[in-house]
């Protein structure tokens, strides 16, 4: 399966990643029983389809092993110069707290051995609490050991525009931020796209296709209970569906975003995805990959094979005016993590 030449992006002078990115969220737990493995054979699939780029974390569980074994089974079995077609962005999520060198540096070795790699591509850091400014000191120390080589590209989860901003201001130099941008959510339209635009920011968005809410299997359905959503994933984006509007408002998106998918002969998911890459700033979507337990290969590969028009684009923006105002509700990008 070869993807067209959209479906890459040269994200920096010296990464080149696939706009969707298989998200490894899913091996952490509250997602079914991994067999390590069947995921590791998994990945190769994902590979060979040319959906190269992986989202990770520290506390993903074994994530971080997994992208350590995968690589040394590429080695082994295709030869180093192999390892070029593989992308892996990691976070870490320290405690609030006093950030020391040492520390970090620690921190950062952990990820460094657990991956098997000399430098970590991306480095995404997430923190928890604005009041606690130790966040500023954490990000100097990474951009030390990014100078050091230990770090090619520093990024963010999860921050908001304000604080973007204070970090822009510092004079460290950001490439991404992770945030949770949907249909559902449209929160990054308010201020953090335009702020990304000006500062040469890509954001990798989340929750696109709202843990699998997003396609035709809840379409006509009768809204699922908490015990009818049997992952981590669905849970909490049913949640996000309540505060949006509510399970009569998603059913009216979802027999529109049918009506589109059908036109394109894609899915509702590829449409949900597909609106969401074409937005300013949106560097790619991270769509969940359940290693070993479903696949999404040959699924993923059309959001590649189609584009949205005008009036597509319309009728789902007339959904989304009928709904409440996230933003007002929850505030900017990464605020339900802050409260």
């Amino acid at each position: 399966m070869n993807l067209p030449i959209e479906s890459r992006l040269q994200f920096t002078p010296d990464l080149n990643i696939c706009r969707i990115l298989n998200g490894m969220w899913q091996v952490s737990g509250g997602h079914g029983r991994i067999n390590s493995k069947a995921a590791i054979q998994t990945m190769f699939k994902y590979l060979d389809a040319g959906l190269t780029t992986w989202d990770l974390a520290d506390h993903y569980g074994p994530a971080e092993d997994f992208i350590g074994e995968f690589r040394r089974q590429i080695i082994t079995n295709r030869g180093k110069e192999a390892l070029a077609n593989v992308q892996a962005f990691t976070k870490w999520v320290p405690r609030p707290g006093k950030m020391t060198k040492k520390l970090v540096e620690e921190n950062i070795d952990i990820s460094l051995r657990r991956m098997d790699v000399e430098s970590l591509d991306l480095m995404q850091f997430h923190w928890w609490e604005y009041q606690d400014k130790n966040y500023l000191d954490a990000l100097k120390y990474m951009a030390e050991l990014q100078t050091e080589g230990k770090i090619k590209h520093l990024a963010l989860t999860n921050f908001d525009t304000e604080h973007l901003k204070i970090i822009t201001e510092a004079g460290i130099k950001i490439v991404s931020n992770q945030v949770q941008f949907s249909l559902v959510d449209r929160r990054p339209e308010v201020n953090m796209i335009q702020f990304c635009q000006q500062h040469d920011i890509k954001l990798f968005t989340y929750g696109t296709v709202c843990g699998g809410l997003l396609s035709e299997k809840y379409l006509d359905k009768s809204e699922p209970r908490g015990f009818d959503l049997g992952t981590a994933s669905l849970r909490k984006y049913k949640n996000m569906i309540d505060a949006w509007g509510g399970w009569q408002l998603f059913q009216e998106l979802l027999s529109t975003l049918k009506q589109i998918a059908d036109k394109h002969k894609v899915s509702i998911s590829n449409v949900a995805v597909r609106y969401i890459l074409d937005k300013p700033a949106v560097g790619g979507v991270i769509v969940g990959a359940r290693l070993g337990v479903s696949e999404h290969i040959e699924d993923n590969a059309r959001v590649f094979n189609f584009s949205l028009d005008n009036d597509d684009r319309d009728r789902i923006d007339a959904i989304s005016q009928k709904s409440r105002n996230l933003y007002q509700i929850i505030g900017d990008c990464g605020d339900e993590y802050r409260r």
